[in-house]
């Protein structure tokens, strides 16, 4: 195979771009397209880079503090001093991998979840249309697009009818773009080339038969993101992880180059004093907290995965705590989602059954995208024999909010257009009365528009029918969509859920409000909202939202309750509106028009019936469509938020409390309270019991609020929490340097010893703000605290204690440090109740 030349191949002929391709129009043979998935590798779309082993334990090492340890232990090596820089590598390399192997085997789990939802493509395979994963596609296959289809590649069109595309992603079109079949010239615009379809573009209507010419990064979508780095924007949980980096990292510079300075003004050891400072600074960094967060996720992923919640994009469960807004249409999720036809009436509101089968003509010819109002007409006129043959039709879209067909009934050819209703009163002039007669519309119209009233207000969706005899046209475009006679109405029922009024207040009292986005009619949103529990909802309709400003936007749409006669591409807008509010907005679409509303909400939701465009631009797809579901996801969710924050407080307070005081100590002692391979291996040590946090048992009061970061929180946790870690740090150098006479080696293996026992003992008191012996820590948490305690106890005896410059501790010294241990814990159990009385309890982020 041949690549075509990127510059030109839109404007040759099929034949030629089918031979370059080396293909047919019949598609590969499943062996080519396996040599060519084989030799290209699998083509993953560019905003999912997957990365390999060796490239993941590399990002472990890609810390500025760890390059700075591994050079500065090359340093030792170069003097002479082996054994410190050996440890100090050891220690690195063992922490790199525990980092390295829960993040890898998250990914792998995550993996499998994924894979549960992944969207297909439809493609020619040895002759047969068959469903392939989308990213392994490659060039020289034969797509068949059809309504609600994503673009897999970059693809020249072999054939189509009525193709309609949104382009917006690519190349910022609001509208659909019509495609067809043929050539343009070498210089046209990506935006003009209407005989292409191009990847992360998805068919909005209409059918095509397209070749695939160029996937992942070599397509326009691919070329776009490399040259801009286009990335998914940062959730609020990834916002909230950036500030918090950047504080750590403040305190961190600043603590270090202060302790340094100081050493080095007091006359102290160069090379000493700066291997010791570079120990604090790794001591006060959470390095753990990027793997703790990735088996975060992937445990909370695995748990929901159980409730039937697939989630696509790991940060996406955090938000999914977060989440104080969710969006929804109610057909399928507020309601029964089983559409019923509840009659077929003329004009006056008679029952019709001409109104039926010519409806059903028109439902069952059809080409395009088969919704749920389709599917109810034919089940409802599966009795009826049609006798109708499909000669052209016009599909769906947005704009006209009609469907018509062209059918040859007979010998005649007769138009049938179905709709919404006032677009198709727009196109009629005539309407067809119960005794049969031919009537001008013009004077009926007010009454149709009261009878619609009265459809809508008894929560029926209304469509409108209308016909034209065509006089042996055998082609129809959209200016046939004139002069038009109205024959009827089609009603629809879609009753509400039953419990769906107990559900939605369970949502309210989880601190989660539902907003509706509808196309229904004002009347129609109103009276489900009623059955549904909404006391004089505030509702909003698409044409008033069209003459508020965006200024005013959120404001008003954060009041707002039920958004109806929605236009698709205000969707998105309501929904960034929100997320100016300051909501953490999640939005809940299965249809074609709902991708871009997905992508613009913090937490895109979709179900698993959903079009291919709705699931691939989710984070999280759910397997039933069912708020229930939902509510157990938002709880998963909210404990795995709650026990990513028990790291960063754990992690924050013991080290910044343990690194401050050994920064204070090494400014009054003759000598560095710690070595530096002591500081690291107490950094080690009491990360272990915290890699079990996923684990963790969380309370019913972490879940009963959305949680978010909040800083200055975290901030005041850490510096009370820190200053009484430091106050039994100081108590600790005192009886040891000056009750105990404790040489330098004794003084550091006592404070050593008392570092990790009290570091570990602390994650389990400060893991709840309830009494800790009533909040019981999962097995694997407790087990890893035990084992650490016993290895801090026993280190000082083991044959490597020299290595470490760790040398035995006298019984009664050993006696005074788990008295002061036992006091601190104490002490800790009191501060921490008085801390958490004191802040409200919707910021509470732990469990």
């Amino acid at each position: 195979m041949v690549n075509p030349d990127n510059n030109s191949w839109w404007a040759v002929s099929q034949e030629q771009n089918l031979e370059v391709t080396g293909s047919t129009p019949q598609g590969l043979s499943s062996r080519e397209a396996w040599i060519r998935l084989r030799t290209h590798g699998s083509q993953l779309r560019v905003r999912k880079k997957s990365y390999g082993p060796l490239l993941l334990f590399g990002n472990q090492l890609r810390s500025p503090i760890v390059i700075l340890l591994i050079s500065a232990a090359l340093v030792s090596f170069s003097l002479g001093d082996q054994t410190n820089g050996l440890i100090i590598l050891t220690i690195i390399l063992i922490s790199s991998l525990l980092g390295f192997w829960q993040e890898f085997r998250a990914g792998m789990e995550t993996k499998k979840l994924q894979n549960m939802v992944e969207v297909l493509s439809l493609v020619l395979r040895d002759h047969v249309p068959t469903k392939i994963p989308l990213e392994t596609v490659v060039p020289g296959d034969i797509i068949l697009l059809s309504a609600g289809s994503s673009v897999p590649a970059d693809c020249f069109l072999l054939e189509c009818r009525d193709l309609f595309v949104d382009e917006a992603l690519l190349t910022g079109e609001t509208f659909p773009v019509e495609k067809n079949a043929g050539r343009v010239l070498t210089e046209t615009v990506i935006s003009k080339r209407t005989n292409c379809v191009f990847q992360g573009t998805h068919i909005v209507s209409g059918t095509g038969k397209a070749l695939a010419i160029h996937t992942a990064e070599d397509t326009e979508w691919g070329a776009m993101a490399h040259r801009l780095g286009v990335r998914p924007d940062p959730t609020d949980f990834e916002r909230g992880v950036r500030r918090f980096g950047t504080l750590i990292l403040r305190i961190t510079l600043i603590l270090t180059l202060l302790v340094f300075g100081l050493n080095i003004f007091l006359s102290k050891p160069a090379m000493d004093s700066f291997l010791f400072a570079l120990a604090l600074a790794v001591g006060l960094t959470p390095e753990l907290l990027p793997a703790i967060i990735s088996v975060n996720l992937a445990s909370g992923a695995r748990r929901m995965a159980a409730k039937k919640v697939i989630v696509k994009r790991l940060v996406a469960i955090e938000n999914f705590g977060s989440m104080d807004l969710l969006c929804s249409d109610k057909t399928g999720t507020l309601t029964e989602g089983n559409v019923r036809l509840s009659g077929s009436l003329d004009v006056e509101g008679h029952p019709s059954g001409s109104v039926l089968r010519l409806a059903a003509i028109n439902g069952t010819l059809q080409t395009g995208f088969a919704n749920p109002m389709d599917e109810a007409i034919m089940l409802a006129s599966q009795h009826l024999t049609l006798n109708a043959v499909l000669l052209d039709e016009i599909p769906y879209d947005f704009s006209r909010k009609r469907l018509s067909v062209l059918a040859k009934i007979g010998d005649q050819p007769i138009l049938i257009v179905k709709g919404a209703l006032n677009q198709v009163l727009d196109a009629c002039t005539t309407y067809e009365t119960s005794a049969g007669e031919t009537m001008p519309l013009h004077d009926y119209r007010e009454a149709i528009q009261g009878r619609y009233g009265d459809f809508s207000m008894r929560g029926l969706r209304t469509l409108a029918l209308a016909t034209k005899v065509m006089d042996q046209k055998l082609k129809i475009d959209r200016s046939d969509e004139v002069g038009l006679t109205l024959r009827g109405f089609l009603l629809f029922a879609d009753p509400p859920r039953l419990g769906i009024a107990a559900t939605i207040k369970e949502l309210k009292d989880l601190g989660v409000a539902l907003k509706i986005i509808t196309g229904d009619n004002r009347l129609v949103a109103a009276e489900i909202s009623r059955q549904i529990g909404f006391h004089d909802p505030k509702i909003l309709t698409g044409l008033e939202l069209g003459q508020v400003s965006e200024d005013a936007l959120p404001q008003l749409a954060h009041l707002t309750d039920i958004f109806a006669e929605v236009e698709p591409n205000q969707k998105e807008r309501i929904i960034q509106s929100l997320r100016k509010a300051g909501h953490v907005v999640g939005y809940l679409g299965d249809g074609i028009n709902d991708a871009s509303a997905l992508r613009a909400a913090d937490v895109g939701l979709s179900v698993q019936g959903a079009v291919d465009i709705a699931k691939d631009a989710a984070d999280i797809v759910l397997l039933d469509r069912d708020l229930e579901v939902l509510i157990a996801g938002i709880k998963e969710g909210r404990k795995t938020f709650a026990n990513t924050m028990k790291y960063v407080f754990m992690a924050t307070s013991a080290n910044f409390g343990n690194m401050f005081s050994m920064a204070g100590a090494s400014l009054f002692l003759p000598f560095l309270p710690l070595l530096p391979q002591q500081i690291l291996l107490i950094n080690l040590l009491t990360d272990l019991p915290e890699m079990a946090i996923a684990t963790d048992l969380v309370s019913e009061e972490a879940i009963l609020k959305p949680q978010r970061w909040d800083i200055t929180y975290i901030l005041k946790f850490m510096l009370r929490f820190g200053l009484l870690s430091s106050f039994f740090d100081f108590a600790t150098f005192a009886i040891l340097r000056y009750r105990l006479q404790a040489s330098a080696e004794l003084f550091r293996t006592g404070w050593f010893v008392e570092s990790v026992v009290s570091a570990s003992l602390i994650v389990l008191i400060i893991r709840t703000p309830g009494a800790s012996w009533k909040n019981r820590p999962s097995w694997a948490l407790l087990g890893l605290t035990v084992i650490v305690v016993i290895l801090a106890i026993s280190s000082p005896y083991c044959p490597l204690a020299g290595l470490f410059g760790l040398v035995p501790l006298p019984a009664s010294s050993m006696a005074i440090m788990g008295a002061i241990v036992l006091m601190y814990a104490c002490s800790a159990e009191l501060w921490k109740r008085r801390f958490f009385k004191s802040v409200i309890v919707k910021k509470l982020p732990m469990g």
